[in-house]
């Protein structure tokens, strides 16, 4: 399960090593840009692409066949499901 995310203040702070800092400082500076908006934006790209993965699915031709046929035309409940779904608590 993923990690709720806190948002106590604006500020981050990272440790890293002289020679990280120094290569993302040049990148920075080759990107016209100064060292916050280099390493965010970086991030940024890096999260977005992140959380996608996580909330899409993919799916060749075939499963994605297989999945609207089951949409359509879903499977009779046998014992097992009819047993979770009496487990459910009331909602009403």
């Amino acid at each position: 399960m993923p990690r709720a995310a806190i948002d106590d203040n604006e500020r981050m702070h990272l440790r890293v090593r002289p020679e990280v800092k120094a290569r993302l400082v040049r990148a920075a500076a080759l990107r016209n840009t100064d060292l916050t908006n280099f390493v965010t934006e970086t991030a940024l790209r890096a999260a977005d692409a992140v959380i996608a993965e996580a909330e899409s699915i993919r799916l060749n031709e075939r499963d994605f066949k297989r999945v609207l046929e089951l949409l359509e035309n879903p499977p009779k409940p046998n014992a097992k499901l009819r047993a979770a779904i009496a487990a459910l608590p009331d909602t009403i």
